[in-house]
């Protein structure tokens, strides 16, 4: 009985770690991405199905639907506060990029509507 119990908390753990993203890019310097256009536009265009990927941007992609229809319960804290830096970013300074994705990835207006005061706070208004 003890072997089993042990088996299944494991197998919950388990379960528990592989709801979340990948820690693997936390610790890329999105200070440095926003201040080259170049850069940013390589991220935008590989979520955008334009132009190729690198790996932390295949991530990106692959991750960005589920994160905005759960509002974002499998990002890590680091993650968290990146998408409200580079979401902070795009609306005040590239708009038209900020809409594009927006009208890839949140047609409906659904993420914007159920985070906007969330965001609103962090001087981010969709």
């Amino acid at each position: 009985m003890r072997n089993f119990l042990l088996a299944v908390f494991v197998a919950l753990i388990g379960v528990v770690v592989c709801q979340k993203y990948t820690t693997k890019y936390d610790n890329i310097d999105l200070d440095q991405i926003i201040k080259s256009d170049r850069l940013m536009k390589n991220y935008i265009d590989c979520v955008l199905d334009r132009g190729n990927c690198t790996p932390d941007g295949t991530e990106l992609k692959k991750n960005l639907p589920d994160g905005l229809q759960t509002d974002c319960s499998k990002c890590s804290e680091a993650q968290k506060a990146g998408t409200k830096k580079i979401l902070k970013h795009l609306v005040k300074n590239k708009r038209q990029w900020f809409d594009e994705l927006a009208a890839k990835y949140d047609p409906e207006n659904s993420y914007r509507t159920r985070n906007k005061e969330e965001y609103a706070k962090e001087g981010i208004v969709f």
